[in-house]
């Protein structure tokens, strides 16, 4: 991590914008199955950041843009930096669902058993 990179403000709905204008491409949420389970941005896959490492399972073509995302920007950059590290060049950190630090948090709709609570936060 780059010190610039605590000033970048990732957000999640830009980057799912170009996750779903991207032809190809996989959205992958890094959170516990738990959270996944919960509540998740449809389309996206599961892949939690203590299993990185079989993201070839999932996405064998390394070529593949990943658009990632966790509850918070941090997470998902690093595993984004992560990914990035095993030949995924075309991994994308678009930050976290939480509303902080100036990120507006996700706004669109959710999937899972939690889906009629509260939004993404």
């Amino acid at each position: 991590m780059g010190i610039l990179d605590h000033f970048v403000c990732t957000n999640i709905n830009v980057g799912l914008h170009h996750y779903r204008e991207t032809p190809g491409a996989v959205l992958l949420d890094v959170r516990s199955p738990e959270e996944y389970q919960h509540r998740r941005v449809p389309e996206s896959r599961n892949l939690p950041m203590e299993q990185l490492n079989r993201v070839v399972e999932l996405v064998p073509d390394r070529n593949t843009p990943l658009y990632v995302y966790a509850y918070s920007a941090e997470t998902s950059g690093k595993a984004v930096r992560r990914l990035k590290a095993m030949g995924y060049a075309k991994a994308h950190n678009i930050g976290g669902i939480k509303n902080c630090c100036g990120n507006q948090g996700y706004k669109g709709p959710v999937e899972g058993y939690g889906r009629d609570a509260c939004p993404l936060r």
